[in-house]
C-alpha cells in the first residue's frame, strides 16, 4: 500500500516516514501543499498523511480541494493543536480522522490500519484468503498456520492482493502502489517478486494461489467456495483474445488452405524440374508468411513447418534429398491447418467488440427505442432499469459510454454520485444525461459532477444517439495505431487484439502508401513488420526517425526473425520494441498497452499547465489548428472564447500570490467543467484562457461561459467586498477569420470587460 506524507518538518517526516516503512508501506514525501496536489494528480495513493499547517497551500485547503476533485482516498489530519473547533473544521473539510502532535506510534499505525481498512469495505482486519493469513498488525502471515517469512516488498505485494482480492494488477499498478516514484524501477523487479512471493508460498503448500492473466497482469486465483465474476474487467480478459483471434482464424482460413496449395504447387514443380524462379519466389513469401502467422491462432507446430519450408526455397540449389523432404513438410503442413483443434478454433464464438452502450433509464419503451436506433449503427446496447442493476452492468460489462435519466431516483444525488463515479475512474467514462428535467440547477450539478452532454428528452432519439455515435469516435481514451504488413491475417490479427481495449486501429498492407497514411492518420503509435515488398520495416523506421516531426513517434516490429542479428538490426534502426511472430496475442497487447500508458503520462506532463491542469500555449496551438481543420472539412461552426483575469496583477500585489495562483486554477476548473470532449481549454498567457468549441453556436458558448461567470459569482462574493475584473470576448469560423491568428485578433478585440465583488481572503 502507498503512502503520501504532507509534512514540512523534515525531523517529522522522516519519523512517519520510518515508522510506516517498518510496516511495509510504500512511503512517499511533499513539504508544501502544491507539491502534494501534484503528486496526487499524477500518482495514486491509499492513504494521506497531511499536515494542517503547510507552506503555499494548507492542509485544510488541500484536503477540500481533494475531495472537491473526487478523489477519494483516506485523509488522516496531523496537527499540533487540539481544539475541537479545529478538529471540526478539519473533518468537515473532507479529512477522515485526526491526530494531534505529539502522538504515539503505536495510535498512529492503528489508525492507518484502520483508515485502510475503510477505504477498502471488504477488507477486514485480519486478511484472509482461504488457509491464508496475515495480520497487518503484527506483519505476520501464514498459511494453514504455518508461518511464512517474507521481504517487506513480497509482504507488500500480498497486502495488495488481499486487500483487493478481486483486482487483476499489471506491472505498471504494482509499481505504482509499492514503490516510489523515485525509485520505480522497470517491471521485471515485479516479476522477481512475484516469482519470490509463489516460491515462499509454494514452500508451505499453497503453490496456486497467485495466478497470472495473460495480458493483464497478477491476481489471488479465485477460491471455489467464492463466486467471481468471470469478467474482471470488462473486455480485458484472456478469453476474449481467444474469441477475437478465433473469430480472425474464420475470416482468413480459406486463405491459409490457399497458401498451403501454392506450396504443394511449387512442390509438385520442383519434383517435376519445372519450378520457375517466380514461382519459387512466391512460394518462399507464403512459406513466411504462414510461419509468422500460424502460431497465432495455437498453430505452433505449423509455424514450425512454415519455417522449414521457407529455408528449404530459400537455399541456392535444393537437393534430391531436400526436395523430398519438402514434399514431406508440405504433406505435414496441409494435415496441421486441417487438425480437429484449427476446426474447433474456427467455429469459436467470437465475441462483439463494437462498443457498449449503457442506458439508465425506467422508461423501458423509450430506452428501447433507443437500443433500437443505436444497434442500427453497429452500437451494442444494455438497458438498466434502476441504479443498482446499472451499476452491477458498469461492473460486469465495461461501458464505453453511458445515456442516463437523472430522475431515475427519486432525488438526483444518487445519480450525480453515479456521474462521478464514472468520470473520476481509471478509463473515463462519458455520460450523456437525457432527462424532462432541465433547470439551470440540474445542468449545473450534472456538469460540476463530470457529465459530458445534457439533452432534453424533447430531443429526437435518432439525434441522441448521433451524439453518442460521436462521443465514442472523439473519445480522448482512444489511442490510434497504424500497423503496416503485407500480411491480411496479422493484420487482422492485430485490429481484433488492440480494438477491444480503446484503440483506433488502422492497418496498411502496401509500404508503398506508408508516408499518406502516416500523415492522414496521425498515430500515437506505430507497429512495422520487418520483411515486406517494395519497402522493408527497417527503411521505413529510418525514413521516421530522421524526420523531425515524427522522430519521436513510438516504433514497434513485428518479426518473425529472433536471432542476435535480426534483434540489434532492428534496435540499430531506431525500434522501441519488437514482438516475435508467431505473435502470443497477450504479450502483443501487454506490450503496447503498457507503451501507450507509458506515452500518455508523459503526454501528460508535456501537454498541461501544471497550475491550472488545463493544455499549454503549445499543445494549444496544434489542438486549436486540428480543430479549426476539422470544422472546415465538415462544414461546422467553431467558436473561440478568451477570458482574460485583467486584475490578476492588483490580487497577487495585495493578497499573494497564492491567492492568484488559487483564482487561476479555479478558473482552469470551472473552464473544463462546463466544456464538453470536444472543447480545447487552454491557459494562452499567464493571466489569459482562450476555449475553441467546435459545432457550437453564439448562444451555447455565451451560456457556458455564463454559467462559469455565475459559479464563480457565487463561490468569491459571499461574505466580501472587492472586485475581480475578468474581461471575456468571442470570436466565430468562418465570418470573423478562418485561421487561428485572425480569430484571436477579433476575439481580443471584442474583449468586454466585466466586474463582480469579491474577496481574496
Amino acid at each position: 500500500m502507498k503512502i503520501l506524507i504532507v509534512e514540512d518538518d523534515e525531523f517529522i517526516t522522516e519519523a512517519l516516514r520510518l515508522v510506516l516503512a517498518q510496516q511495509h508501506y510504500a512511503v512517499e514525501t511533499a513539504n508544501d501543499g502544491e507539491a502534494a496536489w501534484e503528486l496526487v494528480q499524477v500518482f495514486a495513493y491509499d492513504l494521506i498523511l497531511l499536515d494542517v499547517k503547510l507552506p503555499k497551500l494548507d492542509g485544510i485547503s488541500l484536503c477540500r480541494r481533494l475531495r472537491s476533485r473526487g478523489y477519494q482516498m483516506p485523509i488522516l489530519l496531523i496537527t499540533g493543536q487540539d481544539s475541537s473547533h479545529d478538529r471540526v473544521v478539519g473533518l468537515d473539510a473532507g479529512a477522515d480522522d485526526y491526530l494531534v502532535k505529539p502522538f504515539d506510534r503505536e495510535e498512529l499505525v492503528a489508525r492507518v490500519r484502520a483508515l485502510l481498512r475503510r477505504g477498502n469495505l471488504t477488507s477486514a482486519p485480519l486478511l484472509e484468503w482461504g488457509k491464508l493469513r496475515l495480520d497487518p498488525s503484527s506483519c505476520e502471515v501464514t498459511y494453514d498456520q504455518q508461518p511464512i517469512h517474507l521481504t517487506p516488498k513480497e509482504y507488500a505485494l500480498l497486502e495488495l492482493f488481499l486487500r483487493n482480492n478481486r483486482r487483476v494488477y499489471s506491472c505498471n499498478a504494482i509499481l505504482e502502489h509499492l514503490w516510489s516514484y523515485d525509485k520505480t524501477p522497470g517491471e521485471e523487479a515485479v516479476r522477481t517478486q512475484i516469482k519470490g512471493l509463489r516460491q515462499k508460498l509454494k514452500a508451505v503448500g499453497a503453490s496456486d494461489l497467485i495466478e497470472t492473466v495473460y495480458g493483464i497482469g497478477y491476481r489471488l486465483k479465485p477460491l471455489e467456495t467464492i463466486s467471481v465474476p468471470s469478467v474482471e474487467i470488462g473486455k480485458q480478459t484472456q478469453q476474449q483474445t481467444l474469441f477475437a483471434i478465433a473469430g480472425v482464424w474464420r475470416q482468413f482460413e480459406e486463405r491459409v488452405s490457399q497458401q498451403v496449395a501454392l506450396l504443394e504447387r511449387a512442390t509438385v514443380a520442383l519434383l517435376q524440374e519445372q519450378l520457375s524462379d517466380e514461382l519459387r519466389t512466391t512460394a518462399e513469401y507464403e512459406a513466411h508468411t504462414l510461419a509468422g502467422s500460424l502460431g497465432t491462432f495455437g498453430l505452433g507446430e505449423g509455424s514450425r513447418i512454415a519455417k522449414k519450408i521457407e529455408r528449404i526455397f530459400q537455399a541456392q540449389s535444393i537437393s534430391t534429398e531436400a526436395a523430398a523432404h519438402l514434399c514431406q513438410l508440405v504433406t505435414a503442413l496441409r494435415q496441421e491447418i486441417q487438425r480437429p483443434e484449427a476446426q474447433i478454433m474456427a467455429t469459436e464464438h467470437q465475441q462483439e467488440t463494437s462498443p457498449l452502450l449503457l442506458i439508465v433509464d425506467s422508461d423501458r419503451l423509450q430506452a428501447e427505442e433507443l437500443a433500437s436506433i443505436a444497434q442500427q449503427q453497429g452500437i451494442r446496447t444494455r438497458v438498466s432499469t434502476n441504479l443498482i442493476a446499472a451499476r452491477e452492468a458498469i461492473y460486469r460489462e465495461n461501458p464505453q459510454v453511458v445515456l442516463l435519466d437523472i430522475a431515475i431516483s427519486p432525488t438526483t444525488e444518487e445519480s450525480l454520485q453515479l456521474i462521478t463515479q464514472l468520470h473520476k475512474q481509471t478509463s473515463s467514462v462519458p455520460v450523456l444525461v437525457y432527462t424532462t428535467r432541465d433547470s439551470l440547477g440540474d445542468r449545473l450539478a450534472v456538469a460540476k459532477s463530470g457529465g459530458r452532454y445534457f439533452l432534453h428528452k424533447s430531443t429526437p432519439p435518432a439525434q441522441v444517439i448521433a451524439k453518442l455515435a460521436q462521443i465514442l469516435q472523439s473519445s480522448d481514451r482512444i489511442a490510434k495505431v497504424m500497423v503496416v504488413d503485407d500480411d491480411p491475417q496479422i493484420l487482422a490479427t492485430v485490429r481484433s487484439l488492440l480494438e477491444p481495449w480503446g484503440m483506433k486501429v488502422t492497418t496498411l498492407a502496401d509500404p508503398r502508401c506508408f508516408w499518406e497514411t502516416l500523415a492522414a492518420t496521425l498515430p500515437d503509435l506505430l507497429i512495422l513488420d520487418v520483411k515486406m515488398p517494395h519497402i522493408n520495416g527497417i527503411d521505413l523506421c529510418q525514413v521516421v526517425r530522421n524526420d523531425p516531426q515524427w522522430n519521436g513517434l513510438p516504433i514497434v516490429f513485428l518479426t518473425a526473425y529472433n536471432d542476435t542479428d535480426a534483434v540489434n538490426q532492428v534496435f540499430g534502426a531506431g525500434a522501441d520494441d519488437f514482438v516475435s511472430k508467431p505473435i502470443v496475442g497477450p504479450e502483443l497487447v501487454t506490450r503496447i498497452v503498457n507503451r501507450w500508458e507509458r506515452i500518455k503520462l508523459l503526454r501528460s506532463l508535456a501537454e498541461i499547465d501544471p497550475l491550472t491542469g488545463v493544455f499549454n500555449r503549445q499543445t494549444a496551438i496544434q489542438e486549436f489548428e486540428s480543430l479549426l481543420n476539422q470544422a472546415k472539412a465538415d462544414d461546422q461552426l467553431l467558436s473561440l472564447a478568451i477570458i482574460r483575469l485583467d486584475s490578476l496583477q492588483q490580487i497577487n500585489i495585495h493578497h499573494g500570490y497564492a491567492t492568484g495562483d488559487a483564482l487561476l486554477r479555479r478558473v482552469g476548473q470551472l473552464l473544463q467543467q462546463f466544456f464538453h470532449e470536444q472543447a480545447i481549454v487552454c491557459r494562452w498567457a499567464g493571466a489569459e484562457f482562450m476555449v475553441g468549441m467546435y459545432g457550437t453556436s453564439r448562444s451555447d458558448a455565451k451560456a457556458r461561459l455564463s454559467a462559469v461567470q455565475e459559479t464563480l459569482y457565487q463561490e468569491v462574493v459571499a461574505n466580501g467586498t472587492g472586485e475581480l475584473n475578468f474581461s471575456i470576448g468571442f470570436a466565430h469560423y468562418p465570418e470573423d477569420g478562418t485561421d487561428l491568428q485572425s480569430l484571436y485578433s477579433t476575439g481580443t478585440t471584442a474583449l468586454v470587460p466585466i466586474t463582480i465583488a469579491a474577496t481574496y481572503a
